[in-house]
């Protein structure tokens, strides 16, 4: 999960307690980076829109975390918060109204949702970031975060010591080491955008 302290799920990443362990998505710590590389393919940023599902707790803390990093920044935003898929349009077009980009939250809902979410993102002009390559995969600009395939097999070696006796709060909650950068530069062409040469080079996949 994303912040697996932040939503009270554990007591430490350290020292979990309970009977809970597991991995973290880093969420909240990969925001500034997130904003940076969002700022750095849209020169002309002056708002940004943050799209959450604010009955998620992970997501809100999220969202919190972005209106902070953006504060620190200058850089004002557009809180969009959405409760079910009917409200997604509507969160969209308020946006195209007062945003010049679209950071979309980690959740199930906007999972589920991403090829809506990034047709109307695109029909409204607002290139998105997102923490996943299933989001750019179908039309989002670019995502950075952990690679969830490695993710998968450290959650294997957890099983692994918790089915030879050792208790699961012992076990510290491992966060990522692999993460990848996603872009999409069918997007980028859609919308008008010219992505830097030397942040081509930094990503770990191109959609072309």
């Amino acid at each position: 999960m994303g912040d697996p302290v932040g939503a009270g799920v554990v007591a430490s990443l350290s020292r979990p307690g309970g009977n809970v362990t597991g991995l973290s998505n880093q969420t909240r710590d990969l925001v500034g980076k997130r904003l940076e590389l969002l700022r750095e393919v849209s020169p002309g940023l002056v708002t940004l829109a943050v799209l959450a599902n604010v009955g998620n707790p992970s997501a809100i803390l999220e969202m919190s975390e972005v209106q902070a990093r953006a504060r620190a920044l200058g850089l004002p935003i557009v809180p969009l918060e959405i409760r079910r898929s009917e409200d997604v349009a509507t969160a969209i077009e308020t946006a195209k109204n007062g945003a010049q980009a679209l950071y979309v939250t980690t959740d199930a809902l906007v999972n589920t949702h991403r090829l809506r979410i990034n047709t109307l993102a695109l029909s409204a002009r607002l290139p998105t970031m997102h923490a996943s390559r299933e989001h750019v995969e179908v039309g989002g600009l670019m995502s950075y975060g952990p690679n969830v395939p490695h993710l998968y097999r450290r959650g294997a070696e957890l099983i692994d010591k918790i089915l030879r006796g050792t208790s699961p709060g012992d076990i510290p909650v491992e966060q990522p080491t692999k993460f990848d950068l996603i872009i999409n530069l069918i997007t980028a062409k859609a919308l008008g955008l010219e992505i830097p040469p030397t942040l081509l080079a930094r990503a770990d996949e191109v959609v072309e």
